[in-house]
């Protein structure tokens, strides 16, 4: 199953480098020169993190889920 995140985006006036980072993802930053390079860097970041980190990333997925009641 593919995910998709929302990344929050903007571009360093000091550098011109674009950066990025996903709310709510510890560690799911990264920049670029293009915004191509960006999301190539992000998908890599969170591939890695999922990988490494995939039981405390599935506790913070559930959080995000919708409480129900029976």
């Amino acid at each position: 199953m593919m995910r998709s995140y929302t990344a929050i985006i903007e571009r360093d006036a000091d550098t011109g480098l674009y950066v990025g980072y996903v709310p709510g993802f510890p560690g799911a930053h990264s920049q670029g020169d293009t915004l191509d390079e960006l999301h190539d860097n992000l998908r890599e970041v969170i591939e890695m993190l999922l990988e490494d980190d995939a039981p405390a990333m599935a506790d913070l997925a559930a959080q995000d889920r919708p409480k129900t009641s029976a």
